[in-house]
């Protein structure tokens, strides 16, 4: 072989290995970048640390609630309504004047059944004088003096007529309804206004007698109404009836509720919450941190950047956190936010609920 050929085969030599080698590189770089792509990818997630705090056993009903105190005003005498004072709406007091009746005819009766008093008592009196000077016999003043009896009778009688044309109110509160007109010739009976106590009211609930044991005088309600979104009122529990009613096996349960300012009115449908047990210093989490699998209880618990999973016992479970009887301790991270999605050893990035700063 002479100096060329050699010179040839060199170079096709020198350029097989380079391609070689160059096709050996590339190879390389495709694996590390599939094995790369294969890789799990971090998910992210939220965490809070479980707290403690007091916690309550909630019993849920609905009623509707009404007045503490509520009367009708009945006329008590016949007569045409002359005056009227007040309106619906208005805030009276018991034995405020609310209306008033033609009690002329009444008055005259009652100035003649005085004139004919005043007359009798003065013969009454003569008669007396007479009987102690022996003038006259026992039984002729004792007669007068059962005649001004009977017209004292009659008298007070016409008296307190008269007085009835001013119809009054018969407790305080709110006049809820004006049921007559001025002119209005009203017949004794006959219901003129509505008075509705405002200011106290109550509802009767109707419980479970499986609650029995748990709810009692004192406990202290929350009360929710529809016309009044985002707003909440307290009650107290003031009465428990001793007996269950047969016909739906309830007890029944008396709550007074405050309202000064009148901003609740009778007849409005409520939602009640009564809190009937107290834990305190109970270990609580979010209630959405919990979730179901496999019939079971279940947290995720951030562990070493990865999902760790935790069989939990919960508890009382209110106002949107439950308690957690076994399964946690407090310093663990527990994720709120993307649990679904994670399996146990999941890896996570994870930040905590109140800061955005990475933490996992």
């Amino acid at each position: 072989m002479n100096k060329m050929t050699k010179r040839t085969c060199a170079a096709l030599l020198s350029i097989l290995v380079a391609t070689a080698l160059a096709a050996c590189g590339t190879g390389e770089a495709s694996i590390a970048a599939v094995d790369a792509a294969e890789a799990p990818a971090s998910l992210p997630v939220e965490v809070v640390q479980p707290h403690t705090a007091d916690i309550f056993e909630v019993f849920e009903t609905s009623t509707t609630i009404a007045s503490d105190a509520e009367a009708p005003v009945l006329a008590r005498v016949p007569g045409e309504i002359v005056e009227i004072l007040v309106e619906e709406g208005d805030r009276v007091e018991a034995g405020q004047i609310l209306a008033r009746q033609d009690g002329q005819r009444l008055r005259l009766q009652m100035l003649q059944a005085r004139a004919n008093l005043d007359m009798t008592k003065k013969e009454y009196e003569r008669v007396l004088r007479l009987h102690e000077r022996g003038l006259v016999s026992a039984a002729a003043s004792e007669g007068l003096k059962f005649d001004a009896d009977a017209l004292t009778a009659s008298y007070e009688l016409m008296r307190l007529n008269y007085n009835y044309t001013r119809i009054r109110a018969p407790i305080s509160g709110v006049i809820s309804s004006r049921d007559v007109q001025l002119g209005t010739h009203v017949e004794a009976g006959a219901p003129v206004f509505r008075i509705t106590e405002t200011s106290k009211l109550v509802a009767y609930l109707h419980i479970p007698q499986v609650e029995l044991g748990r709810v009692r005088t004192g406990d202290e309600a929350t009360i929710r109404v529809d016309a009044m979104p985002g707003q909440e009122f307290r009650a107290t529990l003031a009465r428990i009836s001793p007996t269950i009613d047969t016909r739906n096996g309830t007890f029944r349960a008396t709550v007074y509720i405050e309202n000064p300012e009148g901003v609740l009115a009778p007849g409005m449908f409520s939602r009640f919450s009564i809190a009937c047990e107290k834990h305190a210093a109970a270990l609580v989490v979010p209630r959405h941190a919990v979730i179901r699998e496999d019939n079971e209880h279940v947290v995720y618990v951030v562990e070493n950047g990865a999902a760790s999973r935790r069989a939990v016992m919960v508890g009382i479970e209110s106002g949107g956190v439950v308690e957690i009887l076994e399964g946690l301790d407090a310093g663990d991270r527990v994720v709120v936010t993307g649990q679904d999605s994670l399996r146990d050893g999941s890896k996570v990035l994870a930040s905590n609920r109140s800061s955005d700063s990475i933490t996992g």
